[in-house]
């Protein structure tokens, strides 16, 4: 059995409902917004952070209406999330598929994510659990924070892991911990319960956020994007973070602030990959990779429902070992 076939094994009854849920959710008699959720749908993954809400439940009970609604608010929060940061970030690709900018145009891709993010507002209310509703607020708020503080972070001069791992825990993490909390909340559980379901997601996002940075460093058209696309777009992450930090090469340091000017020429940008890699900067984020899946591990409960915490271990392991 596959890494996700494990994960989706003890909610798979639980899945279906869920997608009944979103789908019903997303209708629209709109053809150019119908239109527009249909590209969305084809490009649909895994449903990777329903399936932590659902898992987190039933670690923790039995997944009811609030859980599905809550999984339903945040999927579509974070499918109107990656609408709008692709028209931010002027991106015509998102995992090897077009994007809805690039397929419609940026006034479609915004009006689009609009339309999403007031559905998510619908799906959470109908959750009828206000600790649910303040956690998919919140979560809002951290998305944009985050996005607004890496924006900022191109004017610092310095090559700071601290900033960095601030911007990650609003952009990515914060989801994640969301979606684990929100499971949690959703079954009645405990304050201790809640509090680890929401640092075993954040410490999921983490890994996820820097795994992805790590593909950065790779060229492969199934990962969706080409080498050094991060430094293209004015973003230095933990491998030439460490690298820089390391050995203080003062060449090296003159060309990240030139990646975070936007005037580094694809040469430069070759350079300062190859920099990192040369110094150790993907073996360095590995390591903290791997320590953050450790310390996730330790969370999980000693007791009970064997089947769902085999599930989360393989959910934890994916994020940290896939090839895409």
């Amino acid at each position: 059995m596959n890494s996700i076939s494990i994960i989706k094994n003890p909610i798979s009854t639980e899945l279906g409902d869920f997608n009944r849920l979103f789908d019903s959710s997303l209708s629209s008699s709109n053809p150019l917004l119908k239109s527009v959720i249909e590209h969305i749908r084809q490009r649909s993954g895994k449903r990777m952070r329903p399936m932590l809400v659902l898992l987190m439940g039933k670690l923790f009970g039995e997944v009811n209406q609030s859980t599905l609604h809550a999984a339903a608010a945040l999927e579509l929060l974070h499918t109107a999330s990656l609408v709008h940061d692709d028209v931010v970030d002027e991106s015509s690709e998102r995992r090897g598929q077009l994007s809805v900018n690039a397929v419609f145009n940026n006034k479609v891709a915004v009006l689009s994510g609009d339309y999403l993010l007031a559905t998510a507002l619908v799906q959470v209310a109908l959750t009828r659990n206000h600790d649910i509703i303040d956690v998919v607020s919140a979560l809002g708020q951290d998305l944009a924070e985050g996005e607004l503080l890496q924006l900022s972070n191109v004017s610092n001069l310095e090559f700071s892991e601290s900033v960095y791992f601030d911007v990650i825990r609003k952009k990515t993490a914060a989801l994640f911990a969301a979606c684990t909390k929100a499971g949690a909340l959703s079954v009645g559980a405990t304050d201790e319960e809640v509090e680890d379901a929401r640092l075993f997601g954040e410490y999921i996002g983490i890994c996820f956020q820097i795994k992805d940075d790590i593909f950065d460093y790779y060229d492969s058209k199934e990962i969706g994007k080409p080498t050094g696309n991060d430094m293209h777009e004015g973003k230095l992450t933990l491998p030439v973070l460490y690298a820089l930090n390391a050995t203080h090469d003062e060449e090296a340091r003159a060309l990240a602030l030139k990646v975070k000017e936007g005037s580094a020429s694809a040469d430069e940008i070759g350079h300062l990959v190859r920099f990192t890699k040369e110094n150790g900067g993907i073996e360095y984020a590995e390591k903290v990779m791997n320590d953050y899946r450790e310390k996730a591990f330790a969370l999980l409960p000693a007791e009970g429902h064997a089947d769902v915490k085999q599930a989360l271990t393989a959910y934890l392991n994916y994020v940290v070992e896939r090839e895409k």
